[in-house]
């Protein structure tokens, strides 16, 4: 939405429109926060400002600041624009080649359905429509009919009502000698017409009609000179059929004999599922630049064979000089296949008798691009190694396709000839379900579909794992989906599961690990300990125990060959069944690499906790004989840090449990500790669970100093959750195992944590002493931070009791010590809470003052409720003559509340 209004500002209301097409949830204007926030992260991680791009705040509304360049969109428009003042068809045609190449897939695709952005997308798609015919017309202009007919099929097969469009392909279709197929087109789109929407065809259509009819005509009048025309078409322009060969290819022909046309196509592969925008890409690029070199490029097992002969057997018809298709081996348990070899089996089939197949390599591949040359051919090269297994199997001809599919990124081939790279990835859950249903028959998934949705889960959305699975199902029909999908969900047996006879994942994965270099090998060999799906250089040095410059080279390594996906400045995903196989591998390796990685996070998790809350004490230090990581990864400022403590939440919870299993308490509990400032800023959200093992690790560990800290943090979110009983049994706990472990800031922390909950309860006489007591133990201890929460809450405690003076006082000397190196909220919070002291005293005007400035820096820093909490002070003052300003614009996440659990 905000890149489709550039540098305009787009209102909350509309973007929550567009999110939702129906009614939106109650708390979307946070959903909303939190996607901007998101989107914040990513553009301050990746420097998008020193490129121009900036997401700003204007009201209730949002701007995207964007150089329009850098839009392909406007970049499109503007070649449009270009082509409209143009008359030279040669520049039209160069021009909207570059322009269409800009189109990645629908406008807008993967997106949600909503009318405001399905208006921009539809208006997009219209000048696409309006470029594709416009580029028709200038082919056409140059006389390369042939040309513009390969234009305009593709998308008269998309949009076969499109009367204009379909017109434009039969007078194309007949100009390039196919009368028959132009006259064959506009009867079929006339009974298209009339059983779609029961109308004739449009006059545009009805006179294309007409003027083929009367060049049939006149063709049969005149034969000689038809005849004449077709002879010199055959001989001057192979643009026209695409059948015509160059002098030197016809002699060879000759010598060789008559021409044939192969078809060395394997069947077509059943149970074929979805893979539109592949399939779709591949329409494109062919349509729009003849002479197209492909390259299909994924993981092992994620269907690229398969997606490459499925659509061979759909386009077959646009190659009538036929189809060449060889498997090079290149990941195979069998030798890759020698270049000689696929050369004299493409001239065989080719016509050339094996008395004349050429000797040396340089003569068969002469022979082989000359055959090709002015022949509209497919050759699809499936499993190639490396680039240079498939530069000298290029064709000769510019009407010739070339598919290749491979593990290999191939970026050689994209840099050297021009490849057009397109990426298969897993297939996403509905498809996933779609291709079970596929193989097992449609009965089974439909009577279990979440167990479907499970089992395709587990299986990564990987074709060859899901083929597999449902291989297993298929021949033991007593074991349904559900108890099948509980099986795998065991790491420990899920490759074994996941094998029928000689085909599996491992195994298909292996192959694509023996060809990589050693560095990349021996890295992989250590990444079965890690706990999710997202891995950056540091944490796989750590892994590895190497340097970082060692490991980002190995990861792109492993990336070149779709082991691992990179998905960002060393940034990668690390696929659940890639991480199981790398696992198998070594498992001798898991204690001391598992030791190693949490480690790593606990010293990432004290970076983050430092940049989430700068200014605060930490909870805790390494753990005894901690190994140093070589690199951590460093965060900008707070919003930085919460967004990667977002991100990587089930990673951390997964290590958590990885510590457990291993024995590992004392990395067990700080690791749930160090995520207090992501618990403070979501309380709500299901904390419980993680908090309570931090608790048992803790206890474990016999660490009193920990347990207090927990039990602190344990009970404060429970409080939040209002579950009272239960909060006040860990909060009573916690100040006497702080006393017992002699750790004065874990004591300060709890006595404040047990004050709010005991203010929350109704409680008027307890609080004032914990707080004061915490108050002065942080002071003695040169806490500044929880010497800061401790006013705070005594601000807030002495105004629920009535004495507004002593309130105001702590207040202002809370502020005096939140500097802004402190978090925005806190200074929020304590200026709030003055100003509703002052205004208790009496004191307006300096109240007015307070509580605007808690409003600005609430609103600067897009924290709703301290804003909230400003304006309600604010609405209470009986004079409010102040300006109120526009309406906010939040952020997701802030909850307004104290981060206690520190």
């Amino acid at each position: 939405m905000l890149l489709a209004h550039p540098n305009a500002p787009v209102g909350v209301e509309r973007l929550t429109e567009a999110l939702w097409d129906e009614e939106p949830p109650r708390h979307a204007r946070t959903v909303l926060q939190g996607h901007v926030s998101r989107l914040r992260a990513v553009f301050a991680q990746y420097d998008a400002a020193a490129h121009g791009v900036e997401l700003l705040t204007q009201g209730a509304a949002y701007r995207l600041r964007v150089p329009e360049t850098l839009v392909d969109a406007h970049r499109f428009e503007e070649s449009l624009r270009l082509v409209r003042r143009s008359s030279d068809p040669r520049e039209v045609v160069a021009v909207l080649r570059e322009a269409l190449g800009l189109w990645q897939g629908p406008a807008f695709a993967g997106t949600v359905h909503s009318a405001p952005l399905e208006a921009p997308a539809q208006a997009l798609e219209e000048l696409r429509l309006t470029a594709v015919e416009a580029l028709a017309r200038a082919y056409g202009q140059l006389g390369d009919h042939g040309a513009a007919a390969s234009v305009l099929r593709t998308e008269a097969a998309a949009h076969p009502l499109r009367e204009p469009l379909v017109a434009q392909l039969m007078l194309a279709l007949a100009r390039a000698g196919r009368q028959a197929d132009a006259l064959d087109r506009f009867h079929r789109t006339r009974k298209l017409l009339a059983e779609e929407i029961g109308v004739d065809p449009a006059p545009v259509l009805i006179d294309a009609y007409h003027a083929l009819l009367r060049t049939d005509a006149h063709a049969r009048a005149h034969p000689d000179t038809d005849a004449d025309a077709d002879a010199h078409a055959h001989a001057h322009a192979d643009v026209d059929n695409g059948t015509a060969l160059p002098p030197a290819a016809m002699a060879h022909a000759a010598a060789a004999g008559p021409a044939t046309t192969p078809q060395l196509l394997p069947r077509r592969p059943r149970g074929f599922i979805a893979r539109q925008d592949e399939l779709a890409a591949l329409d494109r690029i062919t349509s729009a630049a003849p002479g197209s070199i492909v390259t299909l490029t994924g993981s092992a097992g994620v269907g690229k064979t398969a997606l490459a002969v499925h659509w061979s057997h759909r386009r077959r018809a646009d190659f009538p000089d036929g189809t060449l298709f060889a498997d090079l081996c290149g990941f195979s348990p069998t030798p890759a296949r020698d270049t000689r070899a696929v050369l004299r089996e493409f001239l065989l089939a080719l016509g050339v008798p094996v008395e004349r197949m050429p000797g040396s390599p340089a003569a068969l591949g002469a022979r082989y691009r000359e055959l090709t040359a002015g022949r509209r051919l497919l050759v699809v090269l499936d499993n190639a190694v490396d680039s240079e297994q498939i530069r000298p199997l290029l064709p000769g001809g510019d009407e010739c396709v070339t598919l290749v599919t491979s593990r290999d990124r191939l970026d050689g081939l994209v840099a050297t000839d021009a490849a057009r790279p397109v990426k298969v990835g897993a297939l996403p859950a509905a498809d996933s379900t779609a291709l079970l249903a596929a193989v097992l028959g449609p009965e089974p998934v439909a009577a279990e579909p979440e167990a479907a949705a499970r089992l395709a889960g587990l299986c990564d959305g990987l074709p060859l794992a899901l083929r597999v699975a449902a291989a297993r199902l298929a021949t033991r029909p007593h074991r349904g989906l559900a108890s099948f999908a509980g099986e795998l969900a065991d790491e420990q047996h899920r490759l074994d599961l996941l094998r029928a006879e000689d085909t599996g994942v491992a195994a298909a994965l292996g192959l694509s690990l023996r060809h990589l270099p050693e560095p990349a090998r021996w890295l992989f060999h250590h990444l079965g300990p890690h706990t999710g799906a997202t891995l950056d250089t540091c944490t796989a040095a750590a892994l590895a125990d190497c340097p970082p410059l060692q490991a980002a080279r190995a990861l792109d390594q492993l990336a070149a060959a779709q082991l691992v996906v990179e998905t960002g400045p060393r940034s990668y995903v690390l696929h659940d069944l890639v991480r199981l196989f790398a696992r198998s591998l070594a498992p001798d390796h898991e204690p001391a690499g598992l030791l190693r990685l949490l480690d790593h996070w606990v010293q990432t998790l004290l970076a983050a906790c430092a940049a989430a809350e700068p200014g605060g004490e930490p909870c805790c230090a390494l753990p005894p004989g901690a190994r140093r990581s070589a690199e951590i990864r460093r965060f900008a400022d707070r919003t930085a840090a919460l967004a990667w403590y977002s991100a990587e939440r089930g990673t951390l919870r997964a290590a958590v449990e990885a510590a457990v299993a291993a024995g590992l308490h004392d990395r067990a509990w700080r690791l749930v500790l160090l995520q207090w400032p992501l618990i403070v800023w979501q309380v709500r959200d299901g904390w419980v669970p993680l908090l309570e093992q931090g608790l048992a690790s803790a206890e474990l560990d016999g660490d009193p100093a920990a347990q207090s800290r927990a039990s602190a943090l344990l009970g404060w979110v429970l409080s939040e959750e209002g579950r009272p009983e239960e909060a006040l049994t860990r909060l009573e706990r916690a100040p006497d195992l702080a006393v017992r472990a002699g750790d004065f800031a874990g004591e300060a922390v709890a006595r404040i944590n047990l004050a709010v909950a005991l203010m929350r309860y109704g409680d008027r006489e307890r609080p004032g002493g914990l707080l004061a007591d915490a108050l002065a133990l942080a002071e003695r201890e040169g806490l500044t931070e929880t010497v800061t929460l401790a006013h705070q809450h005594l601000a807030q405690h002495l105004l629920s009791v009535g004495a507004p003076a002593e309130a105001a006082e702590h207040a202002a000397r809370g502020l005096a010590l939140a500097a802004p190196l402190l978090a925005a909220p806190r200074r929020v919070v304590l200026r709030t809470l003055h100003g509703e002291a002052l205004a208790a005293l009496g004191r307006t005007g300096e109240a007015v003052r307070q509580l605007h400035e808690a409003v600005r820096e609430a609103r600067a820093n897009a924290y709703e409720e301290g804003e909230v909490a400003a304006r309600s002070a604010l609405d209470g003052l009986p004079e409010p003559e102040w300006e109120r300003g526009p309406e906010p614009v939040w952020s997701a996440g802030a909850r307004g509340r104290s981060p206690l659990g520190e």
